[in-house]
């Protein structure tokens, strides 16, 4: 069974005359890791935003379709209800942190003292969420002395501590270095193995091709495909859509090795090797 459906998404913003969501439909079953990929300014965040309900009870406009987490429409919950199910987190992890709490262990907390928690149980919550995120031995930090992986992965635990179903991130590692890039994507990989849906934003197609299960292709707010990476980064079409293919995918590209099963290109540096290797094998 899905845990999201998104039927004819349609949106426009207030006081804008063209359309930044056009008839996108997919779904995503519970667990999937589901990369959403395309230029700048093709309705990547907007979509992000109308799965956390953002649009349209926030951001208002003109909306039409509907997004369904699990039995419920998006659009007619109330975002302060809608954040129990649906957890998202930001760009910059620096948008995210209060302010207000001295140290990494209180910044977790906050969401849940809102949630009106009882204290055994938010204690819980919060170890479970440091600990999967690797983060407990900085319990006592001031959020502002962590790196930027570091406070990305709170800002995780943040919401993680919450128990969403499903978690949506919009670039969460563009402004990071690649050892905090890895460090959120190894602790997010955690999260879909759990059982969460993920949707992510992201520009690196090495990382969306390691890590997710589908991508969704999105350009001048239609959905250009939805598939496994395999197929969508084997496209003859990426150019167009101002996506550039996973380095081995070219490679492989460029030495018209397919995977002779699928007919696919590999998209991976594992992937790569077992086919040229069965390849060299059989010479």
């Amino acid at each position: 069974m899905s845990k999201i459906v998104v039927e004819n998404l349609k949106y426009k913003y207030p006081a804008t005359d063209f359309l930044a969501l056009d008839g996108i439909s997919f779904s995503a079953k519970a667990g999937e890791f589901i990369g959403i990929i395309g230029k700048n300014g093709s309705g990547k965040s907007t979509l992000c935003q109308a799965i956390a309900g953002l649009v349209p009870n926030f951001y208002k406009g003109s909306y039409g379709g509907k997004v369904m987490v699990d039995d419920i429409e998006v659009k007619n919950v109330d975002i302060s209800d809608l954040c129990e199910k649906v957890g998202t987190v930001f760009q910059n992890p620096f948008n995210q942190v209060t302010g207000s709490k001295l140290t990494v262990y209180e910044e977790i907390s906050f969401g849940l003292e809102n949630l009106g928690i009882p204290k055994e149980e938010m204690i819980q919550r919060i170890d479970e969420a440091m600990e999967l995120l690797d983060i407990t031995k900085y319990k006592d930090r001031n959020p502002f002395d962590l790196s930027g992986g570091q406070m990305q992965r709170m800002a995780i635990a943040s919401i993680i501590a919450m128990q969403p179903e499903v978690i949506v991130l919009d670039e969460p590692t563009s402004q990071l270095d690649p050892q905090g890039r890895e460090e959120v994507y190894q602790a997010v990989q955690k999260l879909s193995k759990k059982g969460i849906t993920i949707f992510m934003v992201e520009h690196n197609m090495e990382k969306i091709a390691s890590y997710s299960d589908r991508v969704l292709i999105i350009d001048d707010g239609k959905q250009i495909a939805y598939d496994t990476p395999q197929k969508i980064f084997s496209r003859d079409d990426l150019d167009e859509y101002g996506i550039e293919a996973p380095a081995f995918t070219k490679i492989c590209r460029e030495l018209g090795k397919k995977n002779p099963v699928t007919g696919c290109y590999p998209v991976t540096l594992e992937e790569a090797n077992d086919l040229l290797k069965k390849d060299k094998g059989e010479m």
